[in-house]
């Protein structure tokens, strides 16, 4: 065990073996952290608090804590981490709102810089919150969810397993496993193939989901008739993921991008007069 001699240890802290805290670190009493942990210098990890074995906790993070709500009772819930998570500068996580509650963050996920996991919320494993992503209170995300820097999440929403967050985007419906949301849109723009091909899935699997996408947004059919025809078409396989996800939704879910009309290109009269010189004679 290494800890820096200006960190401050409650009494009634749980340290594991070969754990390191840095300098200025404090841990409140309540709190247990596992086997191998890492925290850098200046992290707080407060009472209520489980981290699992192997988390890497950088500079100014805080663990913990009181729920940032107009309303916060007298007794809260916890905090609870996994295993193997790396927590990057500044992260915020907050206890769950009623005792014997807690917020939960799974194994092996990437929280970057300034990124904010509130109340009550469950976050699965393999996840990656690029810097500033925001969770709301209450908000589920997945296994191998990837949102991108400065998304936002509303209270209440679910993001399902393998989906894709673009930028900045606002996510205020629940958004439907193995999709692409886009950043500027907030509309979804498909599959989300290259994170379906690094997480294993084979070709038969993709070309079964590509089938069930186009029934869900392409088909036309109105929304209850969707519902009927997934597990009737797609009882096996990942695509049966969405209707067991569809059928939990209570917040709606988010679109696919309208896509824009054919561009229609209007030439200068004198550039339409040269065009037939500027083609190009094939053989």
């Amino acid at each position: 065990m290494r800890i820096h001699p200006t960190a401050v240890i409650a009494p009634g802290a749980k340290i594991g073996r070969d754990v390191s805290i840095g300098p200025f670190s404090i841990i409140e009493s309540g709190v247990t952290i596992g086997d191998g942990c890492q925290l850098a210098g200046r992290v707080a990890v407060k009472t209520g608090t489980t981290m699992g074995s192997e988390n890497h906790v950088y500079e100014g993070a805080v663990l913990g804590g009181v729920p940032q709500h107009v309303h916060v009772p007298e007794e809260i819930g916890g905090l609870v981490i996994g295993d193997n998570n790396t927590i990057r500068e500044n992260v915020t996580m907050h206890c769950a709102m009623a005792k014997g509650q807690a917020t939960v963050v799974g194994d092996r996920n990437l929280i970057m810089v300034n990124s904010h996991v509130a109340h009550d919320c469950r976050v699965g494993n393999n996840v990656v919150l690029i810097n500033n992503t925001m969770l709301a209170g209450h908000v589920e995300v997945q296994d191998r969810v990837y949102m991108a820097g400065g998304a936002g999440v509303q209270q209440f929403c679910r993001i399902g397993r393998l989906a894709t967050v673009g930028g900045q985007a606002r996510v205020t419906k629940d958004l439907p496993p193995y999709v692409l949301m886009d950043g500027s849109s907030g509309g979804v723009v498909g599959l989300n193939l290259v994170g379906l091909r690094r997480a294993g899935y084979q070709p038969q699997d993709i070309a079964q989901l590509k089938a069930a996408y186009r029934l869900i947004y392409r088909s036309g059919l109105r929304w209850n008739e969707v519902l009927e025809r997934l597990p009737q078409e797609f009882s096996t396989g990942p695509a049966a993921d969405f209707h067991g996800f569809f059928a939990a939704g209570k917040r709606g879910f988010v679109p696919e991008r309208k896509t824009p009309g054919a561009a229609i290109v209007k030439l200068d009269p004198v550039v339409e007069e040269a065009a037939p010189a500027l083609r190009i004679k094939a053989g």
